[in-house]
């Protein structure tokens, strides 16, 4: 049998290896790791049982080709670096994926990487994709501020998981000359499951969880920017089908209705009591025409938040259309009786 750490560095590598050596691969093998014909079939063998090669072809003069299982990872340096010739060239040829879930991963990995190619303000980033049987999955790691770190640096806030509270509305961006501030928002509700990791806190997103959640971050990851990104393969979900959530299609295509987690205003044991919190979220939120204020987990409010929110807002921005949801008794009271004076 091999070693467990030979044959861990050859999944690293088989990927790309059968498709460059689909017809000797044997014989690659037994050059590159200095083995017999023997050993290198062993090798080939114990790859193919598990997924990462199939084999055609007469025993004799076998034919090789990739396996259900996928791997490909990578390190580039971010100058210069263009993430569509990076999709094309290096990583979707080894994929196999339907077209809707093709398209998805498409958007995601070349979202992700161009956001640490222009925010990031590292110099280096790893990217690696696996497929197995019946996930696909992809991380793309930066080494540069964090981007939580970067958002609360642009804004002034004094609290970086107030950046992520900033990520979940959409349409933010540090670089609005370049950048729509989209690419994070669709990107993360197209996928099954999404996270960030940065500065010690994570983000996550999952499609079968009622909220986002943003909580201190553990692991090995302590520098820069991590997000990963998963899907079923199975997936009938289209990218389409998620902007049209977000739209008032077929009147308007704008990206103009957001869901806000309020949970995610609340830090630790703080609750949403004062006008100074109403005034932190309600920012860009004119960017909108219709926001949809879930209160799913928050159990009361002040009066001054819901004033602040759901009057003095709301009568200077009469374009804009706040609607709750999910309330307690409680917080539906201090919304009524902010709006009834309306």
């Amino acid at each position: 049998m091999a070693k467990p750490s030979r044959i861990q560095d050859l999944i690293d590598t088989v990927t790309e290896d059968v498709v460059k050596h689909p017809k000797d691969l044997t014989r690659y093998y037994a050059q590159h790791l200095a083995v017999s014909r023997v050993a290198a079939n062993n090798y080939i063998k114990q790859l193919e049982e598990g997924g990462w090669i199939a084999r055609s072809g007469p025993s004799t003069r076998p034919i090789f080709s990739l396996g259900y299982k996928r791997d490909i990872s990578r390190v580039y340096k971010l100058k210069d670096l263009e993430e569509d010739l990076v999709w094309a060239n290096d990583f979707k040829p080894y994929l196999s994926l339907s077209p809707n879930v093709l398209n998805i991963v498409n958007h995601g990995f070349t979202e992700m990487l161009n956001n640490a190619i222009d925010h990031s303000a590292g110099d280096e980033v790893f990217i690696w994709a696996r497929q197995s049987e019946d996930r696909f999955g992809l991380a793309i790691s930066d080494n540069g501020i964090g981007i939580f770190k970067k958002i609360s640096d642009a804004l002034g806030l004094v609290d970086m998981r107030q950046a992520l509270f900033e990520l979940s509305k959409g349409k933010f961006t540090t670089d609005p000359t370049r950048h729509s501030g989209e690419g994070i928002f669709f990107t993360s509700r197209m996928f099954d499951s999404f996270w960030i990791k940065a500065n010690g806190l994570e983000y996550h997103h999952d499609i079968k969880a009622d909220n986002d959640f943003l909580r201190d971050a553990k692991g090995i990851f302590t520098g820069g920017t991590v997000v990963f990104m998963n899907i079923d393969l199975s997936s009938t979900r289209a990218a389409s089908d998620i902007y049209a959530q977000y739209t008032n299609a077929p009147d308007d295509f704008d990206f103009s209705k957001t869901v806000v987690p309020m949970r995610l205003a609340q830090y630790g044991d703080e609750q949403l009591v004062s006008r100074s919190q109403a005034k932190r979220l309600i920012a860009r939120f004119d960017r909108f025409k219709k926001v949809i204020l879930d209160f799913s987990e928050v159990n009361e409010i002040g009066q001054a938040f819901a004033d602040e929110l759901f009057r003095v807002y709301a009568l200077e921005h009469v374009d804009v259309e706040l609607i709750p949801i999910n309330l307690t008794d409680q917080v539906q009271g201090m919304w009524l009786r902010a709006v009834s004076p309306r």
